[in-house]
């Protein structure tokens, strides 16, 4: 004897038809999204393993000879294997056309990103703090002008920091001229790129940090007071310690900014061959001629291997520090 289900009732969908009228009636969007959580793990990984090989070929590139690089493609390496540190050692110490050795080239990439990066970070750093718990006449809204200057594009400032770098900035009125900002010499010097990434990465860097520091708990910092701790020692003592999340996640931003900008550093550097980043003289290595295309892929290699470097040493702060500030309590 078998018992059959009971056929569902008039007018009722069963859970196929539900289903069905379910996925006609939602957004377009929320079916995709759908859709595309239900892509398996493997085949996203599959994906991450494509997007890679073009950078493994360059890699395999970086050590094969010019003749091998022109004559056939980075994957004829398996079947005839023909592999070369040369590229590396005309790269870092004689690059053709006379350009800048990339072992000087790589210096001034660390002496302009490690101040654009440490400077901003000190300064946001107080900054949010004030932002966050001292009290001044003011504060919100000069928070909002902070916050309002990260849609200002650094496009719209490179014309006039130069003219200031160069010039100063003066005023005239009524016949009478005041000095703003004094004559420093600043064009095509180190200092010039360092205090433009400062400016540029400041708003952003009080943002991410002010979201940190206001939600550490208030407890903290009456007890601080109660004990007599000064708004210094509060910030040395327990803000910076506890910010060490946010402030790498922000090391990482801005560094990487900072170490792979080209234009702020063609425009404010470009006539200072001597003092030019690796990103300048990577453009910079191939002759009007064509010599050095063959040393691009080691060059490139040179270049990424400080950002990898860091960006791994502090992925335990990332997201950490992304996530810093977004619940309270």
């Amino acid at each position: 004897m078998s018992i059959q289900a009971p056929p569902p009732p008039v007018g009722v969908p069963d859970a196929g038809e539900a289903g069905g009228a379910r996925a006609a009636l939602e957004p377009v969007g929320a079916h995709t999204h759908r859709l595309l959580s239900s892509v398996p793990t493997a085949m996203l990984w599959g994906l991450v393993v494509l997007w890679t090989v073009p950078t493994f070929g360059l890699l395999v590139n970086s050590f094969r000879p010019e003749s091998a690089q022109f004559r056939s493609g980075w994957w004829s390496t398996f079947t005839h294997p023909s592999l070369t540190v040369e590229n590396y050692r005309l790269a870092l110490f004689d690059p053709p056309g006379g350009s800048l050795p990339f072992w000087k080239a790589l210096i001034n990439s660390f002496a302009i990103a490690i101040p654009g990066t440490l400077v901003p970070i000190a300064i946001a750093a107080a900054a949010a703090y004030a932002f966050a718990w001292m009290d001044f006449r003011g504060r919100h809204w000069l928070f909002l002008g902070v916050l309002a200057m990260m849609a200002v594009p650094i496009q719209m400032a490179l014309v006039p920091l130069q003219q200031l770098y160069s010039g100063g900035a003066h005023l005239t009125l009524v016949g009478t001229t005041f000095t703003v900002f004094p004559d420093l010499d600043l064009n095509n010097k180190p200092i010039a790129v360092w205090l433009a990434h400062t400016g540029f990465g400041l708003p952003l860097a009080i943002y991410l940090l002010h979201n940190y520091i206001s939600s550490l708990p208030r407890d903290v910092f009456e007890a601080a007071r109660i004990d007599g701790a000064s708004h210094f020692g509060i910030f040395w003592r327990i803000v910076l310690p506890l910010a060490k999340p946010a402030l790498a996640a922000f090391a990482i931003f801005q560094f990487l900014w900072v170490w792979n900008d080209y234009l702020v550093a063609l425009i404010y550097l470009g006539q200072n061959k001597a003092a030019s980043p690796l990103t300048v003289q990577l453009v910079n290595l191939v002759t009007s001629r064509g010599q050095g295309t063959e040393l691009l892929p080691a060059a490139a290699f040179i270049s990424m291997v400080v950002p990898l470097i860091i960006f791994f040493s502090l992925q335990r702060y990332f997201v950490r520090g992304l996530l810093a500030g977004s619940v309270k309590g």
